[in-house]
């Protein structure tokens, strides 16, 4: 390849956004504030660190760690340093965990040891492929990390990766089955940043809250945020009244939530009660959120909204921007949004061929920020990459314009009496009642339509709604093909560690020791 044209890696970007701006804060956590200068002193020691280690270049460190500076530290440090890092989800199962550390063929493990002590001595003693672990925090296994990094001395941070070089191995929700490694070299991995800032409405200086986990989505906007010179404040779980309390302490003026955590919001009684005037852009994405509940937040909360999409593979894609946002045009706000200005998106059929306009394809994409490949898995590599696009698993519709309209994922799709039944658009007719706090439709067995359809509903605190009402209400908005042949009300529904509502395990309890055929 030609140097001359690379992108630049993920270090020199790094580097270059920290070296604008040593005097202001970079992280505020809750034992004080971190400067940009302060930041880059320990990118230096972490590097120190790894260097003393000597591992070859390319190998593979994992973190498990709640939202910490340190360990975002050190996985830039690992980056710049020519390593793979591999994020371990702070919710995933031990055996994920496993499963993982083995796949990526990790050698240095680094454990928050402050919240994930037990977890990461049942990972220190049974990964048998981890050569180092490293620790925040004390521990009765591993080597300290700060202590390490404090004996090291200033050390001057280097970025030592070329843009080809392998950069981080995420790993899949798994909605749909097994977690696949996402590989991104540095050139894939850069290219996510600055699309971010392109065409996402960061504030001028953004003041971030992290409230889900930085080592998934909620840190793709760390690098934007320092590019711009603004601060990250870390909160290491959801908690609603301390979120609603730091936004309006801090004057945050940027955060992202799942749809789950947005809801739990709006039902909170403080939020009559707090100030977020001085919030300018609450993202929301991983999973759908209901319209009605929309219209609610943007009554309580403001216009504020943006829905951001994407997936491991690639991400983002598109957006649906704040003034997409208007009651006045409530059908965007089925959408998704726009394609980003440098992702070609494309709806194709099972032939590979664009479908006829209106009509639902698959959302497939180029892009600079596409991964590479799935980590050891080259016939499933072929199958996402087929025809030369990427492909989503996401079925569409798009309107005159190109807004993007997901009607479902392809496996959740339901065969019922030989016609196409979408979850989603059920979950928005369920949604739409008053006493309705969220819902989740699915396909279960049944001898005479294959599949039925069926509703599994949370009622809002004090709701009253009972299934007839839902089902006619279906029926009336959607036809009877769509209305469930039955509905469960249920206290809560379960979710995935990226906080998407977890279908496979709903399914299970209908479809053991049966086959679904769909997808």
């Amino acid at each position: 390849m030609s140097y001359l044209n690379a992108q630049p890696t993920i270090g020199a970007q790094i580097l270059r956004a920290l070296g604008r701006y040593p005097d202001r804060t970079a992280f505020v956590t809750d034992a004080g504030a971190i400067s940009y200068a302060h930041v880059i002193d320990m990118l230096g020691r972490m590097q120190a660190v790894l260097a003393g280690l000597g591992l070859p270049r390319g190998a593979g460190v994992a973190a498990l760690t709640s939202n910490r500076w340190e360990t975002w530290c050190l996985t830039q440090a690992a980056q710049a340093s020519a390593l793979c890092t591999t994020p371990l989800h702070p919710l995933g199962s031990l055996e994920d965990h496993l499963d993982q550390l083995a796949d990526a063929e990790i050698q240095v493990l680094v454990v928050d040891a402050e919240t994930y002590a037990a977890r990461g001595a049942d990972l220190a003693q049974k990964a048998s492929g981890v050569r180092h672990v490293l620790t925040i925090g004390k521990a009765d296994y591993g080597v300290d990390l700060m202590a390490a990094a404090a004996a090291t001395g200033a050390t001057t941070p280097r970025d030592l990766a070329r843009p080809d070089d392998a950069c981080v191995i995420g790993y899949t929700g798994g909605t749909t089955g097994k977690s696949k490694g996402v590989w991104r070299d540095h050139r894939s991995a850069a290219a996510i940043s600055p699309a971010i800032l392109a065409d996402f409405e960061l504030p001028d200086t953004p003041h971030y809250l992290a409230v889900a986990p930085i080592s998934h989505v909620a840190g793709t906007k760390v690098m934007p945020t320092l590019m711009r010179g603004g601060s990250v404040t870390l909160m290491k779980s959801f908690d609603p009244e301390r979120v609603l309390q730091t936004i309006e302490r801090q004057r945050i003026n940027f955060t992202l939530l799942v749809p789950t955590m947005i809801y739990v919001l709006l039902d909170h009684p403080a939020l009559a009660k707090t100030d977020l005037s001085s919030l300018e852009l609450l993202l929301y994405g991983a999973s759908p959120m209901s319209p009605t509940r929309l219209v609610e937040g943007l009554e309580r909360i403001g216009p504020v909204f943006s829905q951001l999409y994407g997936q491991s593979e690639c991400y983002p894609v598109s957006v649906l921007r704040k003034a997409d946002h208007d009651p006045a045009r409530s059908e965007l706000f089925a959408s998704c949004g726009f394609p980003l200005s440098n992702c070609d998106v494309a709806l194709l059929n099972e032939d590979g061929e664009r479908v006829a306009p209106g009509e639902a394809g698959e959302i497939c994409v180029r892009a600079p920020q596409v991964m590479g490949r799935y980590w050891k898995r080259p016939e499933q590599t072929e199958e996402v990459f087929r025809h030369g696009w990427l492909h989503t698993g996401d079925v569409a519709r798009a309107d005159e314009r190109g807004y993007l309209y997901i009607v479902d994922r392809m496996k959740d799709m339901i065969v019922t009496g030989g016609f196409n039944v979408y979850p989603r658009e059920v979950e928005d007719a369920l949604t739409s009642h008053p006493a309705v706090a969220m819902a989740a439709v699915i396909g279960v067995p049944d001898a005479k339509w294959g599949e039925a359809v069926k509703a599994l509903v949370v009622r809002k605190a004090g709701g009253d709604v009972s299934d007839e009402e839902l089902i006619a209400l279906v029926k009336q908005k959607k036809g009877s093909t769509q209305a469930p042949k039955s509905v469960e009300f249920i206290d809560a529904l379960p979710v995935t560690p990226v906080g998407k509502v977890d279908k496979k395990v709903l399914r299970a309890r209908y479809w053991a020791g049966q086959q679904r055929m769909v997808g």
